[in-house]
């Protein structure tokens, strides 16, 4: 038998060295005491400032007072390492961004948004992760608007963001981030160049972008999907387009790029005037977008296509508001899901308090019956979310030295 703590020290920092993850890394190092000292942690990824993007063609003032701030999350799926019962079966979802200024925190956020939550009044402030079973789905990466003053502005800049880091020397990392355009163009950060760079090709305005197999992509309302050349800022056309649905999402599982179609339906819905005067007399009509299906094709590209998947399989798809993943059912909703897209959208519920619109919010498709319904209707989905399972609340699990690793709202 092996005996795993006697590897060679070469070998184990080539390993360490191929996880992205600084959570697996976390995971690597605590194994033994010869991998920690075999493994460097990660240097944590800077705070970078980014000059305004431009109205159009490269970006001018790069060293500005304003700009925006990169940051990055990362969506985990945490579980328990020993299963007590059928319910500790279920994996539980939840998005972490770390604060580089200050003590050693995180924010925790809902993973299908930008939402942040108040902790439960028993929730440790301090989490022994060794404890537990974690493996990052995916990443997010946002952007935040600043000035001279310091202000942050959470939510002036509303579009997906992909950044491919490059080789790093002592002094700071190098890397591209893709973003879209507000006229629908798609739009290239070098940090090495400092400056911004609008790509005028733009047959229909661009629905998504992809970090995939180290390759930037993206995908137009159509479905005409383009790889991103982000040394001559050149579009190479992926695979030909793709009609029927009205939003495109780009989303990797099990290896394979897919192309998740939505689509919608746009419905006069009653509305209620509220703060109008009482002797208002105009009956008030608003127009509600309605997701009322989604279509799924994997990625050929030796054919530059998207061929329509028929079955899912053990796939669960999660399309959020800047950020799509997957994960396998079995892994963390034993028997309940699998063959389903969970999505943050208008979804239909009759039964809301708002009377016939609920609004945004998350709903589940069922792949092989073709039916939409609100999270909240499905429980077996809502163990996913938040408010946190009582094995990640109960005090076993709180770290013997707070502050190390903590979380906050």
């Amino acid at each position: 038998m092996v005996d795993w703590a006697t590897l060679p020290k070469d070998l184990l920092d080539v390993i360490s060295k191929c996880l992205e993850s600084s959570f697996d890394l976390v995971q690597f190092r605590s194994v033994c005491s010869s991998w920690r000292s075999a493994a460097e942690p990660k240097r944590p990824l800077p705070s970078h400032r980014l000059p305004i993007l431009p109205d159009n063609g490269v970006s001018l003032f790069p060293d500005s007072a304003v700009g925006f701030r990169l940051s990055q999350r990362s969506i985990l799926v945490v579980k328990p390492h020993e299963p007590h019962s059928e319910a500790d079966q279920f994996g539980w979802l939840v998005k972490v961004e770390e604060n580089l200024i200050g003590p050693r925190t995180v924010t925790l956020r809902d993973p299908l948004s930008d939402r942040r939550h108040s902790l439960p009044e028993h929730f440790p402030r301090s989490l022994d992760m060794s404890k537990f079973k974690v493996r990052e789905l995916g990443r997010e990466f946002k952007l935040h608007y600043f000035n001279l003053f310091g202000d942050v502005v959470e939510t002036l800049f509303l579009e997906k963001a992909v950044v491919k880091y490059l080789d790093s020397d002592a002094s700071e990392y190098r890397f591209v981030l893709l973003t879209i355009h507000v006229s629908g163009k798609v739009a290239v950060f070098r940090s090495w160049d400092r400056a911004w760079t609008v790509i005028n090709d733009m047959p229909s305005p661009y629905d998504d972008v992809f970090l995939y197999d180290g390759r930037f992509f993206a995908v137009d309302n159509n479905g005409r999907t383009v790889v991103v050349d982000f040394t001559s800022s050149k579009l190479t056309l992926a695979a030909n387009p793709v009609f029927g649905g009205d939003k495109k999402f780009l989303i990797e599982s099990c290896g394979e790029m897919l192309l998740v179609d939505m689509y919608l339906s746009v419905e006069e819905v009653d509305g209620d005037p509220g703060s109008a005067e009482e002797n208002f007399e105009h009956h008030v009509i608003y127009m509600n977008e309605r997701t009322v299906k989604f279509k799924v094709f994997k990625f050929v590209e030796r054919e530059t296509s998207w061929v329509e998947v028929t079955e899912l399989g053990d796939k669960m798809l999660f399309l959020g508001d800047d950020c799509t993943f997957s994960a396998s059912a079995s892994e963390i909703l034993p028997h309940c899901g699998g063959s389903s897209v969970v999505f943050n959208g208008n979804v239909f519920n009759e039964d809301s308090s708002l009377g016939t619109m609920q609004g945004r919010d998350s709903g589940v498709f069922d792949f092989s019956t073709g039916k939409i319904e609100p999270l909240y209707k499905r429980p077996d989905y809502t163990k996913l979310f938040w408010p946190p399972p009582p094995w990640i609340t109960s005090l076993e699990n709180a770290e013997d030295y707070p502050g190390e690793t903590s979380s906050q709202s």
